[in-house]
């Protein structure tokens, strides 16, 4: 296994997914690359019309801007948490979209060996009604997932 694709979220607990994947990766020689997924940022700079009584969006005028900015802050949250490594080898990656398919797209592109990922919490009724993204990358990847359980204590 030369390459470990680790996928981090803004959820505080994916430090220790980073972490462990990290640690994981290094005993094993391999590189290190993180990746962070912007689903559907496109529906932020949506104007919405008028529907059920609803004026929020075109009252707000929600501007393209804010796409742009999603972007932003979302990059320096992935380099930040890779500088957290103090690793200059670790590369990042942000994709956007739904977020399986950005980790399982990437994975090819990148010629990932191993992907981490992390498993929240859920309620069995949240499972069966709409999957979780590691449920999904699972049904899907023809690589090694090292899942990591982040469940709150």
């Amino acid at each position: 296994m030369k390459r470990v694709l680790i996928g981090v979220d803004y959820n505080p607990r994916s430090e220790k997914v980073v972490q462990e994947g990290y640690n994981l990766a290094k005993k094993l020689g391999a590189q290190v690359c993180l990746i962070h997924v912007l689903a559907d940022v496109s529906y932020y700079g949506i104007n919405y019309p008028n529907f059920m009584g609803f004026e929020g969006y075109n009252e707000m005028q929600v501007d393209l801007n804010v796409i742009s900015e999603l972007r932003e802050v979302a990059k320096k949250f992935l380099l930040t948490a890779a500088e957290h490594l103090e690793d200059p080898g670790v590369t990042t990656h942000l994709a956007e979209g739904p977020t399986s398919s950005a980790i399982l797209t990437y994975s090819k592109e990148w010629n990932a060996d191993l992907l981490v990922l992390g498993t929240h919490s859920h309620s069995v009724l949240e499972k069966v009604l709409m999957g979780t993204t590691a449920s999904r990358i699972l049904e899907r990847t023809k690589i090694p997932v090292y899942l990591i359980p982040v469940k709150e204590a």
